[in-house]
């Protein structure tokens, strides 16, 4: 089984329906906390760092063995906490991060939320370093999408990210930083029309996660 912490219930059927095209029949348990990621926009990443702790833990004894945080913002925060309690944590947005370096010395991050641009630059720069390359990173927050999210304007949300993302063109990768932004990328072929990979998290990370899974044996924990 395979346990999932979010920090919105629009993220369970989007698991859901991956893991019904990727890892058909495998188990998922969903858990919701949306306060972790209301306060890290507020306070900062570090400042729910111990919420983060006792979730994990909790989890822990409930007899999980390997993480997997789908947080952008609280990514660090979640694969610290996990380590200090000997959890093994993968954040859902390291496989993207390194299919960006894999991609070019150019990366782009759009991200609707101010608090998500940091750890997602810092998490490309630290998969550039594993690869040994040397990558600059573009930030660029999205205006008003995620008024339109917290709207529940599904649709108007998906088509603010996705014109900004047809925006971008001196890049070798676009970075839809956040997993609620991934099915913007269908909404267009590339960014505008000039071949740019447009990538996205939560299908490489649900991948990776069920992988690790596989190998341990093991419940994994995510938290988007």
């Amino acid at each position: 089984m395979l346990t999932l912490l979010h920090t919105s219930p629009v993220h369970v059927p989007v698991f859901d329906a991956l893991r019904d095209e990727d890892a058909p029949g495998f188990a998922l348990r969903h858990l919701v906390h949306p306060e972790l990621l209301a306060r890290a926009r507020e306070e900062g990443p570090e400042a729910v760092a111990g919420q983060v702790a006792d979730v994990l833990g909790r989890a822990v004894r409930d007899g999980a063995r390997a993480g997997l945080c789908t947080c952008s913002t609280i990514g660090s925060v979640a694969e610290r906490a996990g380590a200090a309690l000997g959890l093994p944590v993968l954040r859902v947005d390291r496989p993207m991060a390194a299919a960006a370096v894999a991609a070019g010395t150019r990366v782009t991050v759009l991200a609707t939320v101010s608090s998500t641009l940091g750890p997602t630059a810092d998490l490309i720069a630290e998969e550039a370093e594993r690869a040994g390359r040397t990558v600059s990173v573009r930030k660029v927050l999205v205006p008003d999408a995620w008024e339109r999210f917290e709207a529940g304007d599904e649709d108007g949300y998906l088509t603010t990210v996705a014109a900004a993302a047809q925006e971008e063109r001196d890049t070798d990768a676009i970075v839809l930083a956040q997993a609620s932004m991934a099915p913007a990328a269908a909404r267009m072929t590339d960014a505008g029309g000039s071949g740019v990979p447009v990538l996205s998290s939560p299908r490489s990370g649900l991948r990776a996660a069920v992988r690790e899974a596989a190998r341990t044996g093991s419940p994994v924990v995510s938290s988007p």
